[in-house]
Protein backbone atom coordinates (compact mmCIF):
# COMPACT_ATOMS: atom_id res chain seq x y z
CA UNK A 1 0.00 0.00 0.00
CA UNK A 2 1.43 3.57 -1.05
CA UNK A 3 2.52 5.47 1.74
CA UNK A 4 1.89 8.57 -0.44
CA UNK A 5 -0.06 11.56 0.46
CA UNK A 6 -1.77 14.32 -1.72
CA UNK A 7 -1.94 17.77 -0.21
CA UNK A 8 -4.15 20.27 -1.95
CA UNK A 9 -2.10 23.67 -1.73
CA UNK A 10 -2.36 26.96 -2.73
CA UNK A 11 0.52 29.64 -2.40
CA UNK A 12 -1.67 32.98 -3.26
CA UNK A 13 -0.31 34.00 -6.26
CA UNK A 14 -3.31 35.90 -7.66
CA UNK A 15 -3.41 38.38 -4.33
CA UNK A 16 -0.64 40.26 -5.82
CA UNK A 17 1.85 41.27 -8.18
CA UNK A 18 4.27 37.72 -8.54
CA UNK A 19 8.30 39.03 -8.76
CA UNK A 20 10.38 37.45 -12.13
CA UNK A 21 13.17 38.54 -9.47
CA UNK A 22 11.64 36.46 -6.19
CA UNK A 23 14.82 36.33 -4.68
CA UNK A 24 16.48 39.44 -4.77
CA UNK A 25 19.54 38.55 -3.75
CA UNK A 26 20.21 35.20 -6.22
CA UNK A 27 18.79 36.69 -9.77
CA UNK A 28 20.53 33.57 -11.38
CA UNK A 29 18.24 30.86 -8.99
CA UNK A 30 15.11 33.10 -9.27
CA UNK A 31 15.78 32.51 -12.82
CA UNK A 32 16.32 29.32 -12.76
CA UNK A 33 13.44 28.24 -10.51
CA UNK A 34 11.36 30.41 -12.87
CA UNK A 35 12.34 28.04 -15.51
CA UNK A 36 11.63 25.08 -13.54
CA UNK A 37 8.03 26.22 -12.97
CA UNK A 38 7.32 26.50 -16.53
CA UNK A 39 8.76 23.03 -17.24
CA UNK A 40 7.13 21.63 -14.51
CA UNK A 41 3.73 22.22 -16.26
CA UNK A 42 4.42 20.39 -19.67
CA UNK A 43 6.25 17.77 -18.13
CA UNK A 44 3.36 16.83 -14.87
CA UNK A 45 1.35 17.03 -18.08
CA UNK A 46 2.80 14.95 -20.13
CA UNK A 47 3.38 12.45 -16.66
CA UNK A 48 -0.21 12.66 -16.49
CA UNK A 49 -1.27 11.59 -19.97
CA UNK A 50 1.37 8.85 -19.89
CA UNK A 51 -0.01 7.07 -16.44
CA UNK A 52 -3.91 6.77 -18.10
CA UNK A 53 -2.17 5.31 -21.09
CA UNK A 54 0.40 2.97 -18.90
CA UNK A 55 -2.61 1.90 -16.09
CA UNK A 56 -3.89 -1.34 -18.18
CA UNK A 57 -0.19 -2.52 -18.62
CA UNK A 58 0.01 -2.41 -14.79
CA UNK A 59 -0.39 -6.15 -13.48
CA UNK A 60 0.56 -5.54 -9.86
CA UNK A 61 -2.62 -3.82 -7.44
CA UNK A 62 -0.04 -1.94 -5.30
CA UNK A 63 2.07 -0.65 -8.26
CA UNK A 64 -1.32 0.60 -9.51
CA UNK A 65 -1.98 2.41 -6.70
CA UNK A 66 1.51 4.03 -6.23
CA UNK A 67 0.98 4.88 -9.81
CA UNK A 68 -2.54 6.67 -9.12
CA UNK A 69 -0.88 8.36 -6.10
CA UNK A 70 2.15 9.60 -7.71
CA UNK A 71 -0.04 10.62 -10.54
CA UNK A 72 -1.96 12.75 -7.97
CA UNK A 73 0.69 14.28 -6.52
CA UNK A 74 1.68 15.56 -10.00
CA UNK A 75 -0.96 16.88 -10.82
CA UNK A 76 -1.21 19.38 -7.95
CA UNK A 77 2.30 20.24 -8.58
CA UNK A 78 1.03 21.47 -12.25
CA UNK A 79 -1.81 23.39 -10.68
CA UNK A 80 0.25 25.37 -8.52
CA UNK A 81 3.27 25.89 -11.06
CA UNK A 82 0.36 27.16 -13.34
CA UNK A 83 -0.54 29.39 -10.62
CA UNK A 84 2.62 31.05 -10.32
CA UNK A 85 3.62 30.91 -14.08
CA UNK A 86 -0.29 33.01 -14.64
CA UNK A 87 1.00 35.49 -11.89
CA UNK A 88 4.35 36.00 -13.79
CA UNK A 89 1.85 36.13 -17.02
CA UNK A 90 -0.21 38.81 -16.11
CA UNK A 91 3.06 40.94 -15.08
CA UNK A 92 4.86 39.83 -18.56
CA UNK A 93 1.67 38.86 -21.33
CA UNK A 94 4.56 37.77 -23.68
CA UNK A 95 5.66 34.91 -21.50
CA UNK A 96 2.18 33.16 -22.38
CA UNK A 97 4.13 32.49 -25.99
CA UNK A 98 7.25 31.07 -23.74
CA UNK A 99 4.69 28.64 -21.43
CA UNK A 100 2.56 27.26 -25.24
CA UNK A 101 6.13 26.21 -26.18
CA UNK A 102 7.36 24.64 -23.72
CA UNK A 103 3.78 22.51 -23.40
CA UNK A 104 4.02 22.23 -27.41
CA UNK A 105 7.54 20.38 -26.79
CA UNK A 106 6.07 17.81 -24.38
CA UNK A 107 2.62 17.21 -26.33
CA UNK A 108 4.94 16.19 -29.04
CA UNK A 109 6.54 13.63 -27.12
CA UNK A 110 3.28 12.21 -25.88
CA UNK A 111 2.53 12.15 -29.55
CA UNK A 112 5.40 10.94 -31.32
CA UNK A 113 6.96 8.55 -28.72
CA UNK A 114 5.75 5.27 -27.18
CA UNK A 115 4.65 5.17 -23.96
CA UNK A 116 8.05 3.06 -22.77
CA UNK A 117 10.20 5.82 -23.57
CA UNK A 118 7.66 8.60 -21.69
CA UNK A 119 7.97 5.99 -19.05
CA UNK A 120 12.04 5.73 -18.87
CA UNK A 121 11.92 9.61 -19.38
CA UNK A 122 10.24 10.00 -15.69
CA UNK A 123 11.95 7.61 -14.53
CA UNK A 124 15.56 8.78 -16.05
CA UNK A 125 14.76 12.71 -14.60
CA UNK A 126 12.64 11.96 -11.49
CA UNK A 127 15.52 9.94 -10.07
CA UNK A 128 18.16 13.02 -10.62
CA UNK A 129 15.59 14.89 -8.45
CA UNK A 130 16.61 13.85 -5.06
CA UNK A 131 20.59 14.51 -5.11
CA UNK A 132 19.71 17.69 -6.54
CA UNK A 133 16.79 18.64 -4.49
CA UNK A 134 18.76 18.09 -1.70
CA UNK A 135 21.48 20.35 -2.58
CA UNK A 136 18.68 23.22 -2.61
CA UNK A 137 16.80 22.41 0.36
CA UNK A 138 20.33 21.79 2.51
CA UNK A 139 20.83 25.11 1.38
CA UNK A 140 17.43 27.31 2.20
CA UNK A 141 18.67 30.04 4.09
CA UNK A 142 20.33 31.84 0.41
CA UNK A 143 18.33 29.90 -2.23
CA UNK A 144 14.66 30.29 -0.36
CA UNK A 145 14.72 32.36 2.66
CA UNK A 146 15.25 35.69 1.43
CA UNK A 147 12.72 35.66 -1.34
CA UNK A 148 9.27 35.62 -2.01
CA UNK A 149 7.41 33.49 0.36
CA UNK A 150 4.70 32.10 -2.05
CA UNK A 151 7.67 31.12 -4.42
CA UNK A 152 9.75 30.13 -1.78
CA UNK A 153 6.84 28.12 -0.04
CA UNK A 154 5.73 26.21 -3.70
CA UNK A 155 8.90 25.35 -4.07
CA UNK A 156 10.01 23.78 -0.99
CA UNK A 157 6.48 22.33 -1.18
CA UNK A 158 7.28 20.63 -4.98
CA UNK A 159 10.58 19.45 -3.90
CA UNK A 160 10.20 17.88 -0.49
CA UNK A 161 7.25 15.86 -2.29
CA UNK A 162 9.45 14.66 -5.27
CA UNK A 163 11.68 13.27 -2.41
CA UNK A 164 8.67 11.61 -1.28
CA UNK A 165 7.94 10.01 -4.19
CA UNK A 166 11.64 9.64 -5.09
CA UNK A 167 10.46 5.81 -6.09
CA UNK A 168 7.54 5.95 -8.16
CA UNK A 169 8.89 6.31 -11.43
CA UNK A 170 11.24 3.92 -11.39
CA UNK A 171 8.97 1.96 -9.89
CA UNK A 172 6.55 2.32 -12.62
CA UNK A 173 9.14 1.57 -15.28
CA UNK A 174 9.91 -1.51 -13.80
CA UNK A 175 6.52 -2.95 -13.55
CA UNK A 176 5.84 -2.01 -17.27
CA UNK A 177 9.03 -1.93 -19.07
CA UNK A 178 11.61 -3.37 -16.77
CA UNK A 179 15.32 -2.95 -18.93
CA UNK A 180 17.64 -0.67 -17.20
CA UNK A 181 19.26 -1.02 -20.63
CA UNK A 182 16.74 0.60 -22.51
CA UNK A 183 16.52 3.39 -19.71
CA UNK A 184 20.14 3.96 -20.19
CA UNK A 185 20.07 3.95 -23.52
CA UNK A 186 17.40 6.82 -24.15
CA UNK A 187 19.29 8.77 -21.24
CA UNK A 188 21.00 10.74 -23.29
CA UNK A 189 18.40 11.80 -25.73
CA UNK A 190 15.99 12.23 -22.64
CA UNK A 191 18.32 14.79 -20.91
CA UNK A 192 18.73 16.65 -24.65
CA UNK A 193 14.61 17.29 -24.22
CA UNK A 194 15.15 18.76 -20.84
CA UNK A 195 18.04 20.94 -21.39
CA UNK A 196 16.13 21.96 -24.77
CA UNK A 197 12.41 22.63 -22.87
CA UNK A 198 14.70 24.88 -20.15
CA UNK A 199 16.75 27.20 -23.17
CA UNK A 200 13.31 27.34 -24.61
CA UNK A 201 11.93 29.21 -21.07
CA UNK A 202 15.43 30.62 -20.25
CA UNK A 203 15.44 32.10 -24.16
CA UNK A 204 11.40 33.74 -23.42
CA UNK A 205 12.80 35.11 -20.28
CA UNK A 206 15.19 37.07 -22.16
CA UNK A 207 12.55 38.20 -24.93
CA UNK A 208 10.33 39.02 -22.60
CA UNK A 209 11.03 40.24 -19.34
CA UNK A 210 13.19 43.41 -19.21
CA UNK A 211 16.90 43.52 -18.03
CA UNK A 212 16.33 45.50 -15.36
CA UNK A 213 13.43 43.38 -13.67
CA UNK A 214 15.40 40.05 -14.31
CA UNK A 215 19.08 41.41 -13.46
CA UNK A 216 20.72 38.09 -15.59
CA UNK A 217 20.91 36.89 -18.73
CA UNK A 218 18.31 34.06 -18.04
CA UNK A 219 20.62 31.96 -20.07
CA UNK A 220 23.66 32.14 -18.20
CA UNK A 221 22.84 28.49 -16.26
CA UNK A 222 24.46 27.10 -20.13
CA UNK A 223 28.14 26.94 -19.99
CA UNK A 224 27.92 26.76 -23.41
CA UNK A 225 26.17 29.44 -24.06
CA UNK A 226 28.42 31.37 -20.80
CA UNK A 227 31.56 30.25 -23.17
CA UNK A 228 29.96 31.35 -26.31
CA UNK A 229 28.97 35.15 -25.18
CA UNK A 230 32.44 35.46 -23.81
CA UNK A 231 34.46 34.23 -27.64
CA UNK A 232 31.50 37.08 -28.68
CA UNK A 233 32.79 39.49 -26.55
CA UNK A 234 36.03 39.16 -27.24
CA UNK A 235 35.29 39.22 -31.21
CA UNK A 236 32.92 41.68 -31.84
CA UNK A 237 32.25 40.92 -35.72
CA UNK A 238 30.91 37.88 -34.28
CA UNK A 239 27.78 40.80 -32.98
CA UNK A 240 27.36 39.58 -29.15
CA UNK A 241 24.00 40.67 -28.01
CA UNK A 242 24.12 42.07 -23.96
CA UNK A 243 20.96 39.92 -22.06
CA UNK A 244 22.87 41.16 -18.59
CA UNK A 245 25.11 39.53 -16.31
CA UNK A 246 25.96 35.56 -16.20
CA UNK A 247 26.69 34.69 -12.78
CA UNK A 248 25.78 30.93 -11.94
CA UNK A 249 23.04 29.58 -9.26
CA UNK A 250 25.17 27.96 -7.16
CA UNK A 251 28.44 30.13 -7.16
CA UNK A 252 28.04 30.74 -3.52
CA UNK A 253 27.49 26.98 -2.42
CA UNK A 254 30.54 24.73 -1.33
CA UNK A 255 32.24 22.82 -3.73
CA UNK A 256 31.78 19.74 -2.47
CA UNK A 257 28.18 19.77 -1.88
CA UNK A 258 27.58 20.40 -5.58
CA UNK A 259 30.34 17.61 -6.46
CA UNK A 260 28.12 15.26 -3.61
CA UNK A 261 25.14 16.43 -6.12
CA UNK A 262 27.07 15.99 -9.35
CA UNK A 263 28.04 12.32 -7.93
CA UNK A 264 24.28 11.70 -7.52
CA UNK A 265 22.84 12.48 -10.76
CA UNK A 266 25.52 10.68 -12.52
CA UNK A 267 24.31 7.40 -9.69
CA UNK A 268 20.71 7.66 -10.41
CA UNK A 269 21.02 6.52 -13.98
CA UNK A 270 23.09 3.76 -13.49
CA UNK A 271 21.93 -0.48 -13.46
CA UNK A 272 19.69 -0.86 -10.35
CA UNK A 273 19.72 2.61 -8.71
CA UNK A 274 17.51 2.56 -5.68
CA UNK A 275 16.37 6.12 -4.52
CA UNK A 276 15.51 4.48 -0.89
CA UNK A 277 18.80 4.48 -0.42
CA UNK A 278 19.43 8.18 -1.28
CA UNK A 279 20.70 10.62 1.43
CA UNK A 280 17.64 12.86 2.01
CA UNK A 281 18.01 16.40 2.67
CA UNK A 282 17.06 17.09 6.83
CA UNK A 283 14.59 20.26 5.58
CA UNK A 284 12.10 17.06 4.14
CA UNK A 285 11.58 15.43 7.75
CA UNK A 286 11.08 18.85 9.13
CA UNK A 287 8.06 19.88 6.61
CA UNK A 288 6.19 16.97 6.80
CA UNK A 289 6.29 17.23 10.78
CA UNK A 290 5.38 20.50 10.63
CA UNK A 291 2.16 20.05 7.86
CA UNK A 292 1.37 16.97 10.08
CA UNK A 293 0.74 19.31 13.27
CA UNK A 294 -1.06 21.66 11.23
CA UNK A 295 1.72 24.38 10.29
CA UNK A 296 0.94 27.04 7.26
CA UNK A 297 2.88 25.25 5.05
CA UNK A 298 1.95 27.82 2.53
CA UNK A 299 3.91 30.74 4.44
CA UNK A 300 7.07 28.62 5.19
CA UNK A 301 9.24 31.20 6.52
CA UNK A 302 6.51 33.54 7.64
CA UNK A 303 3.54 31.69 9.16
CA UNK A 304 5.57 31.76 12.65
CA UNK A 305 7.98 28.81 13.90
CA UNK A 306 6.80 25.49 15.56
CA UNK A 307 8.31 23.07 17.69
CA UNK A 308 8.07 19.63 15.47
Amino acid sequence: MTELQVRKMRFAFADYDVPFLWNEENPAFSSMANAVSFLAIGFEKMIVNMIREAMPLITDPAVAEEADAFVRQEGQHSTAHRQHANGLIRRYPGLQETLNEVIAEFDRLTVQTPVEYRLAYTADLEATFTPVFKLMLDNDSTLFRPGDDRVASLFIWHFVEEVEHRSSALIIFDSVVGSDVYRMRMAPSIFRHVMKVIRLACAGFNKHVPLEERQVDALSMFASYRRMQKLRRRLPFLHAQDNGPMPRAFDHLPLREQLVALVGIVRSQLPKHNPDHEKLPALADVWFQRYDAGYDVSHWYTAGTVTP
